[in-house]
């Protein structure tokens, strides 16, 4: 790249008017920051381990702002490397450590960060929301707050909106905890430690399913946009990073990601047993023979097979969920292409498939573990992930429980979804209370289809 020509100050303002753009700033390359990230191969990125973020799920890494991130450095053409910190305080003091390239974590951009930091484009609007438990303090404005124990995580944009309010009402009083992220906060919240707290939107919505009894009382800010935060000198990478972000929008990329982690979740329900039923009689035949093979091949019972398959696609073997797992089995691409599954769409293969990998969960399992429990721990296992059962086993321990008989196991697997308990473990958050929704219903399925067998 050519050096770029002294111009007196003026003459560049004037041209950066006219043009839109700084006169030194043409489109001839990548920029050094950039250049640098490619020739190591490497984006190095600061991320906190939350469902709105980074987690391990039964194929790996996953999140929202993983994703997203991979995706960049795979159009950069370099592998990401993600870096985890506990609190936004400890990413923003990374940050200001020249520890990685960006930090994709879920902030938000404001005045004061961009006085210290680059960032890039927006990606996601939020909105900062006053949270407390039902039958504790019910504030409904701002000087209702005052007198509340009210609790922040710090160096975040909460912190910054309060000093707004406190201008207009001089008592509003806060803790900021650089120690505890907001999710541990609101679990304070839950447990009546604190009063209230404050939290973006999207964590909010995410983490009421987990503490339900949190509310929401009153927004404290319009909505607000959530970008990655570079060092104050990567001014290139952010053109970069906005020049990618329009073309992810018009493919849909983010559209995608907004439906797989934020669309509505499904409240699980009791079976709908004349469903079930009618499917039993008119679905469940073309698929019999071939639950009824994948089981004697792989040491299942077909009956449990096919409850599975019913609870993952209602037996429809076109299936897709928002996650893109697909077919009678719902197997996840990385998981069909280990079992040798070259069409997830085709019946045979994808019950073949999801049999054989069931079978050999619950080979992997300990000895210790016994039948039944061992079948409804591989259960669990092909729901949520080896890695976040065997975590689940070592809290069991911890805790005093049993990690072999399911009806204690099931108990601990909710609380992976906890902080205090997932920030040790790891593969660090999962959904606990999925899997054991999912062994019930499973189990369930089976017992009604063996009745209706018997008849």
């Amino acid at each position: 790249m050519l050096p770029c020509p002294r111009l007196p100050a003026l003459l560049t303002l004037l041209l950066s008017a006219l043009l839109g753009l700084n006169a030194c700033a043409q489109d001839n390359g990548p920029s050094p920051e950039v250049t640098d990230i490619i020739e190591r191969g490497e984006l190095v990125i600061l991320t906190r381990n939350a469902p709105t973020t980074y987690y391990f799920d039964r194929d790996g890494e996953t999140g929202y702002e993983y994703d997203l991130a991979s995706s960049f450095a795979s159009h950069l053409g370099v592998t990401p490397r993600f870096v985890i910190r506990d609190s936004v305080d400890e990413i923003v003091r990374a940050m200001a450590n020249g520890e990685a390239d960006m930090a994709a974590a879920g902030l938000t951009r404001t005045a004061l960060r961009e006085e210290r930091f680059q960032f890039g484009p927006s990606y996601m609007q939020v909105q900062q929301q006053l949270v407390c438990r039902r039958g504790g303090p019910t504030p409904r404005s701002v000087e209702d707050l005052v007198g509340l124990s009210l609790m922040v995580t710090a160096n975040s944009s909460y912190v910054e909106r309060l000093e707004q309010l406190r201008s207009e009402v001089p008592e509003l009083r806060w803790e900021a905890r650089g120690d505890l992220s907001t999710e541990q906060i609101m679990e304070k919240v839950w447990k009546r430690e604190v009063d209230c707290t404050v939290a973006d939107s999207n964590i909010v919505a995410i983490n009421r399913r987990y503490y339900p009894e949190l509310q929401v009382l009153m927004p404290l800010s319009d909505e607000e946009p959530l970008a990655w935060m570079l060092p104050p000198e990567s001014r290139g990478l952010a053109r970069e990073i906005d020049r990618w972000l329009v073309n992810t929008e018009d493919d849909g990329f983010l559209t995608m990601l907004n439906g797989r982690y934020y669309s509505h979740v499904e409240i699980f329900d009791y079976v709908d047993l004349a469903r079930y039923q009618r499917s039993i009689t008119g679905r469940l035949p073309r698929f019999r023979p071939l639950f009824e093979a994948a089981g004697e091949s792989h040491e299942v019972r077909w009956t449990l097979l096919a409850a599975q398959s019913y609870q993952e696609s209602h037996w429809d073997p076109t299936a897709r969920s928002p996650t893109g797992v697909r077919g009678l089995m719902m197997l996840t691409q990385p998981t069909a292409a280990e079992l040798g599954v070259t069409n997830r769409l085709d019946p045979a293969q994808s019950i073949d498939g999801g049999a054989r990998y069931l079978a050999d969960l619950r080979r992997r399992l300990p000895d210790t573990i016994q039948e039944p429990d061992r079948t409804w721990i591989a259960l669990a296992a092909y729901n949520v992930g080896m890695g976040h059962v065997f975590d689940a086993r070592g809290l069991a321990r911890n805790l005093g429980r049993d990690p072999d008989r399911w009806v204690e196991f099931r108990e601990v697997l909710p609380l992976l979804a906890q902080p205090r308990y997932h920030r040790d473990l790891r593969y660090g958050y999962a959904r606990g209370t999925e899997p054991v929704e999912y062994v019930r219903r499973i189990r369930n399925y089976e017992d009604i289809l063996v009745q209706a067998l018997a008849e």
